[in-house]
């Protein structure tokens, strides 16, 4: 596939990343009197470019060469995996159902490759949805101890300690995503320069001109996405208090930080909604949302073996349209 389409494809897909991860991640927030959205936005863009470029790239990396080998055709079947976890994750939006797009972006290049004959690394498949699972139960766990915490703060300073930790955590969040989740939007610009440079995919690196176009697109998403967000993650799970926002921020940064620490792609959206619930649960069960809770579940569910076989059919034909 040429570099041009793929790169194409990934502009887009970091429009509907933003629009799909950043609204959730920025939307808790919105509670606490600390970072206007303009603010929380820009920190969140930052972090977004600034890890890969400055740190690491290591789960964009995993993504780009575990699941399917990134020549040729493997270039292909990321394409397509790419292109059938939108549609996917499209037509759950639609239908009210948000949902995680990394779980759509694995499910999707696992489809692509067994539609298209290749040979795809099951056990690395295996392994990140394995973490994938955990984070959510994690990021919930991990609030549940965090909300006990903020018991012990309850004083004079009580909102200003909330500020001041929503401003942490916040930040935590945002490195986190961008060692991690955010990561996926890197994987067909790196695909890109596998197929311009006609060698081999590990070493690869972006060009420079990469992150200014994925800080613009993700923004734009995100600024599209975020009253979306409000509604289902902001709000939905619970009637989110400052406090509920800022032990899930650090509960979510916390999983997904060390889900990135072991090169393994997981859902920050996840996490964070874990996080929510858990801080809900903390008060009282009869806080919870419990329908969209079960509405968040149902879509993580139909997600991937969706996007693995929408995948799956359109790589049987492009296969039998190139072979």
């Amino acid at each position: 596939m040429a570099p041009e389409v793929l790169v194409a494809i990934a502009i887009a897909f970091a429009v509907v990343t933003g629009s799909n991860d950043g609204g959730a991640l920025i939307a808790p927030g919105l509670r606490v009197p600390a970072l206007s959205v303009p603010v929380s936005l820009g920190i969140l863009t930052l972090a977004v470019v600034a890890f890969p470029l400055l740190i690491s790239t290591v789960v964009a990396d995993t993504m780009l060469n575990s699941i399917v080998t990134a020549d040729a055709d493997g270039t292909t079947a990321l394409a397509i995996g790419f292109i059938a976890s939108v549609a996917v994750a499209a037509v759950l939006t639609w239908m009210s159902l948000p949902t995680s797009l990394t779980l759509a972006v694995i499910g999707g290049i696992a489809g692509s490759g067994l539609g298209m004959g290749l040979t795809v690394g099951w056990g690395s498949v295996l392994r990140v949805l394995a973490i994938g699972m955990a984070a959510p139960v994690v990021g919930a766990l991990l609030a549940l101890l965090g909300a006990w915490a903020w018991r012990s703060f309850r004083n004079a300073t009580y909102l200003s300690t909330v500020r001041w930790t929503h401003m942490t955590a916040f930040g935590a969040q945002c490195i986190a995503y961008g060692a991690n989740d955010g990561q996926k939007m890197l994987v067909l610009f790196l695909a890109a320069g596998v197929v311009a440079s006609d060698g081999p995919a590990e070493g690869t690196t972006l060009d420079w001109w990469a992150y200014p176009v994925i800080a613009v697109a993700f923004a734009v998403g995100t600024a599209l996405g975020l009253p979306r967000a409000a509604r289902s993650v902001g709000n939905g799970i619970l009637s989110t208090r400052a406090t509920h926002a800022v032990t899930a921020e650090f509960a979510a940064a916390t999983a997904v930080l060390g889900s990135a620490a072991v090169g393994a792609p997981v859902s920050m959206t996840q996490s964070v909604a874990g996080g929510l619930l858990g801080a809900g649960v903390h008060e009282s069960y009869l806080r919870v949302r419990w329908r969209v809770v079960r509405n968040l579940a149902t879509a993580w569910v139909i997600t991937l073996p969706a996007s693995f076989g929408a995948a799956a059919l359109a790589g049987v034909v492009v296969g039998a349209l190139t072979g």
